[in-house]
């Protein structure tokens, strides 16, 4: 891979975690869960240890929650490529409408390149402060 592919793949991939947020942000449940690989998996920062595996089960997940009002702030974005994999990893600040104080956390990834472009393999969420 060229330097350029490099980049390219780099910018693609944090498009990809901004994009994730905003999705989030709007409920497009559809949208994020195409975001992995068929047999991805996530945990959410709230719980990083309970990985929901399998993209039809991290749609069902989302669609389960219930409605609420949110934004997600991405922040510090490192990728870095190996072939057709990628790592990444990025904070997050979350404010909800609720009476909560924003939850600031951070996303491990893991990233495969697929035949309909980059693909969470797994995206491990935790909080950096609780």
């Amino acid at each position: 891979m060229d330097t350029l592919e490099r980049l390219l793949a780099e910018r693609a991939i944090e498009a990809m975690i901004v994009d994730y947020a905003a999705f989030n942000d709007v409920g497009d449940w559809h949208a994020v869960a195409a975001m992995y690989l068929p047999e991805g998996r996530m945990s959410r920062p709230t719980a990083p240890d309970a990985f929901i595996e399998g993209r039809a089960a991290i749609l069902a997940a989302f669609q389960a929650r219930p409605a609420r009002a949110s934004r997600h702030v991405v922040a510090n974005m490192r990728v870095t490529i190996e072939g057709s994999s990628a790592t990444a990893t990025s904070q997050i600040l979350l404010f909800t409408a609720a009476d909560k104080p924003p939850l600031i956390g951070t996303y491990a990834d893991r990233l495969t390149q697929s035949a309909e472009g980059w693909r969470f393999a797994e995206r491990r969420g935790s909080l950096d402060f609780t």
